[in-house]
């Protein structure tokens, strides 16, 4: 189940947690059919998320910067892509724009950043066709990954 962004930006934590108990009720994928894409400059905070996201069970393929990150988007089709805005090379908003050019624009993105921003640009990045979720870092794990199973349909370990 796939909802409208401004619902998904505002959703809390426990609605997420909620609906990713609902198993009796749904039949969730397995984590391990699923590649994330982490598309993040800063290797402390890579590493942290590709635990994270490993311990859920998904498959995780990194990048550390726009433009290994838009090549992997391209090549290795992946089910969702954890998008920093700050990236060297090729920054998070040209890598947004050309995946929304190509082939690409139907991947699922998660915005994560600690970049400060004003509420008009979060919207913004909101109203693009891909953008599902927006998280300011740091990020907290627990909503992390239940947001994930929420938009990959699978359920928590």
């Amino acid at each position: 189940m796939f909802l409208p962004p401004r619902y998904l930006a505002a959703a809390t934590l426990q609605n997420i947690v909620q609906y990713c108990t609902m198993a009796d009720e749904q039949n969730f994928a397995d984590p391990a059919d699923k590649l994330v894409l982490l598309v993040e400059d800063d290797d402390a905070f890579m590493d942290f998320i590709e635990f994270m996201v490993k311990r859920q069970g998904f498959n995780v393929e990194k990048a550390a910067d726009g433009e290994v990150g838009l090549w992997k988007a391209r090549n290795l089709s992946p089910d969702l892509i954890l998008l920093d805005l700050m990236l060297p090379k090729f920054g998070g908003f040209d890598v947004l724009k050309e995946l929304q050019a190509h082939e690409t624009i139907n991947i699922p993105i998660v915005i994560l950043t600690g970049a400060s921003s004003e509420f008009a640009k979060e919207e913004q990045l909101l109203a693009e066709p891909n953008v599902l979720a927006f998280l300011r870092k740091p990020v907290n794990p627990s909503e992390l990954t239940a947001l994930l199973h929420k938009l990959l349909g699978t359920k928590p370990a």
